[in-house]
């Protein structure tokens, strides 16, 4: 059974963990494959609320083994935080596999991480500060730490020091930092050995022995298509690969297995952090999208930034990751609009642009243009076809689809893990 890759083909914060959760109970494997606990998913069952940081969405299906791949970046405090406050709850977390490929977040990273967006001021990213940018930079440099280096204190030790030599320079001569010492970071490390070891495996070798059993392997992605360290808006992204090619790289499964991208789209648009947003909103129409659709982030609880959705952007994700399928998710937030604007292109310095302009410059200068469509009042939270939803919601699903790339193949019409309108089936 060939892989399906699901990413967000925004900003994130779309509904990827709901989307994952929604096809859980019907695949066998669900892998995240990049990111790190800098970004959250939001998954409701029920009358509970789970917010997942580190963790796969398929932690919450029995049956489903949940894989973080060798793309990821792990803070080990968060991972069992996360896995404890999954267990008060009667949540059963003993399938989850860790790839020993994956690199660990050390102290080092977050303390870095603060101090260069500080540094930065005016100039800032807006990262979360959780270390995720210097740990891949580290990668990147060959610096990094990695899970299997845990289970070798010599190796460990070894890189550990290789990697403060340059750091504690930076630290103590630019930042005036007091110097982190060797032996702290790898007495911490060391500490979670014997309760990470059964958990770590060759995850590729796992994931590949899965799929010629005919399994079914979901690869979800952190982030989102704009925040693509390649693709996204530059320098404005995260520091890894949150498109469907990433999936491959960070799990170790190769292209010629995935049969289908699942994109991820809000009915209408949110970004965290800096950046350009074309349809971005300051008015009371920006607020209203904040409250009804409790835009605050996952993981930081940072308001998140509202705009009108943004077809021009839907194409561009619907290209590079060659989705085959949309799921379009908080259709019940535009529930009230008399009319509901769509960005179909963009006034770039007085010229019409349909697509996503090449340069950081032209996408910085964009304007929305807009089309508008007839709003609806309806509740449509109890909808399950799409001859439940008004006219007009069915009109505006059916508008933005001929607009955005790909077919929209199921619809999310509420928070809750069976809200949702099936189209086309995604497996």
């Amino acid at each position: 059974m060939p892989a399906v890759v699901i990413v967000g083909a925004q900003w994130g914060d779309e509904g990827k963990g709901k989307a994952t959760d929604l096809l859980g109970s019907r695949v066998d494997y669900v892998v995240k494959f990049n990111g790190g606990n800098n970004a959250g998913h939001t998954v409701v069952i029920g009358d509970e609320k789970y917010a997942l940081h580190l963790l796969p969405s398929g932690i919450l299906t029995p049956g489903c083994v949940p894989v973080i791949g060798n793309g990821v970046v792990i803070d080990l405090d968060v991972l069992f935080h996360e896995i404890d406050g999954l267990n008060e709850r009667g949540i059963d977390t003993s399938a989850l596999l860790v790839s020993a490929n994956a690199h660990v977040i050390a102290d080092y990273n977050r303390t870095l991480d603060k101090v260069n967006e500080r540094f930065l001021g005016s100039r800032r990213i807006g990262t979360t500060g959780r270390g995720i940018g210097p740990t891949y930079a580290d990668k990147m440099n060959r610096l990094g730490v990695r899970i299997q280096d845990l289970f070798d204190e010599k190796i460990l030790r070894a890189k550990v020091e290789g990697a403060l030599d340059l750091k504690n320079q930076i630290l103590t001569k630019i930042y005036n930092r007091r110097a982190v010492e060797a032996d702290e970071i790898v007495e911490s490390l060391l500490g979670h050995v014997d309760r990470l070891r059964p958990m770590v495996a060759d995850t590729s070798l796992v994931l590949e022995q899965a799929l010629k059993a005919d399994k079914t392997v979901l690869l979800e992605a952190g982030q989102a298509t704009l925040l693509d360290v390649d693709h996204g808006t530059y320098p404005f992204v995260t520091s890894s690969s949150a498109t469907a090619g990433g999936a491959c790289t960070g799990s170790g499964i190769p292209p010629t297995q995935v049969s289908r991208v699942i994109g991820i789209v809000k009915a209408y648009a949110t970004r965290v952090g800096e950046g350009p947003f074309p349809t971005e909103l300051f008015d009371e129409d920006g607020e209203r999208l904040r409250k009804n659709g409790g835009e605050f982030g996952t993981t930081t609880g940072r308001p998140r930034r509202c705009g009108w959705y943004d077809a021009p952007v839907a194409r561009y994700s619907a290209r590079i990751n060659g989705v085959t399928d949309f799921v379009l998710t908080k259709l019940d937030v535009l529930t009230g609009w008399d009319r509901i604007p769509v960005c179909v292109a963009y006034d770039v310095d007085g010229e019409r642009v349909d697509e996503m302009p090449m340069t950081q410059t032209g996408f910085h200068h964009a304007k929305p243009i807009y089309e508008f469509f007839p709003g609806w009042d309806e509740d449509i939270s109890g909808a399950r076809e799409l001859s439940d939803l008004p006219a007009n919601a069915q009109a505006y699903v059916r508008e933005v689809e001929a607009i955005s790339g790909s077919r929209i193949s199921a619809v999310g019409v509420g928070p809750g893990r069976d809200q949702t309108v099936v189209l086309h089936d995604l497996l």
